[in-house]
């Protein structure tokens, strides 16, 4: 960690360190897109299971267009249409829509499909499930779903000690999307311990997003005396941020917006390090960074750690739906 802090610079000294990637990821805005085209196409209201991502800006934005959040499917009135959020749901949640004639506009991030797809696929195999997550998070409510008879969630490398299986020989974990590459890698190893045959997926579940941010936090920490992301509270990738940077041993604090910073914290420090969580919109960054300067950070540097250029296409049920409204099906996904 830089020893700026405390030295009394000049103002010229203070900068910001602008960290690249940061922010949206392509789930994120694939999903918000989803929102927006369907309230242009279809006219509100449109009914959304759940925040469409985890982040207050967001969602009171949409809201304001015309979007209505609601906690569970039972909220929506009969044949409505609705849009599952980026976090994905459970088949359970599937069949109420179906029962409920709903019409659906599933916006779950690919990579969360993903999750699902193997999460089926090792209870097919008859395997025992380890999902590795959050318990109150929704996606891991949305996974656990795929196969919750053989599925048992784990948060911490010390719940590994009691997990029991009918057999220690058939045993598989997956991982949610967000967690920390730290956090996931201490639990993966304890699973290995407890059942040396365990089996887990072709490629990591974190997602590109997830670990990219992670590792630009890594990359600058050093550089930094103080961690600014913004984020909601409820945003588990925006959290990790903030635990990237004080297990470095550098400061770090998840902010809504600039409204949230303490003027304490940045006493003494020259060097402060911004990014944000993959739900995160950019104006909100831009507000932290103004904030910045007119605290006198008059230098800003952007540090980019690796490019990042994914995207994903829309889901069907949205193309066919510009199609059939005569609108253009090469919308473009901002």
């Amino acid at each position: 960690m830089s020893n700026g802090a405390g030295t009394g610079a000049s103002p010229s000294d203070k900068r910001v360190l602008l960290l690249k990637p940061r922010g949206f990821c392509a789930g994120v805005v694939r999903a918000i897109d989803i929102v927006n085209i369907a309230l242009e196409t279809f006219g509100a209201p449109i009914y959304v299971r759940r925040e469409i991502v985890h982040n207050r800006h967001v969602v009171n934005e949409l809201a304001e267009k015309g979007a209505i959040f609601v906690h569970e499917i039972d909220d929506v009135p009969d044949g409505h249409r609705v849009i599952y959020s980026a976090h994905g749901v459970s088949p359970a949640v599937r069949e109420r829509s179906k029962g409920r004639n709903l019409k659906v506009i599933d916006a779950t991030c690919p990579l969360v499909t993903k999750v699902h797809i193997e999460a089926v696929k090792f209870a097919k195999q008859g395997y025992s499930l380890v999902l590795i997550g959050h318990r109150d998070h929704d996606e891991i409510e949305g996974t656990l779903g795929e196969a919750p008879q053989v599925t048992q969630v784990v948060s911490s490398a010390a719940e590994v000690d009691s997990l029991q299986v009918p057999d220690p020989n058939r045993v598989a974990y997956l991982t949610q999307t967000t967690l920390s590459l730290d956090e996931a890698r201490d639990i993966i190893h304890a699973l290995k311990e407890k059942f040396p045959n365990i089996v887990g997926p072709h490629s990591q579940d974190i997602c590109y997003a997830t670990e990219n941010r992670q590792v630009a936090v890594r990359n600058v920490a050093h550089n930094a005396d103080l961690v600014l992301v913004v984020g909601s509270t409820n945003s588990s990738n925006s959290n990790r941020l903030v635990e990237v940077s004080r297990n470095l041993g550098t400061k770090g604090y998840l902010i809504d917006d600039s409204r949230a910073i303490d003027p304490a914290w940045l006493e003494g420090v020259n060097n402060v390090a911004v990014t944000a969580g993959a739900s995160a919109p950019e104006v909100l960054v831009e507000d932290v960074v103004n904030y910045l300067r007119q605290n006198g950070y008059a230098s800003v540097e952007e540090v980019e750690v690796m490019p990042e250029n994914v995207r994903f296409g829309l889901p069907p049920e949205i193309v066919q739906a510009i199609g059939g409204a005569g609108g253009n099906e090469a919308v473009p996904v901002r």
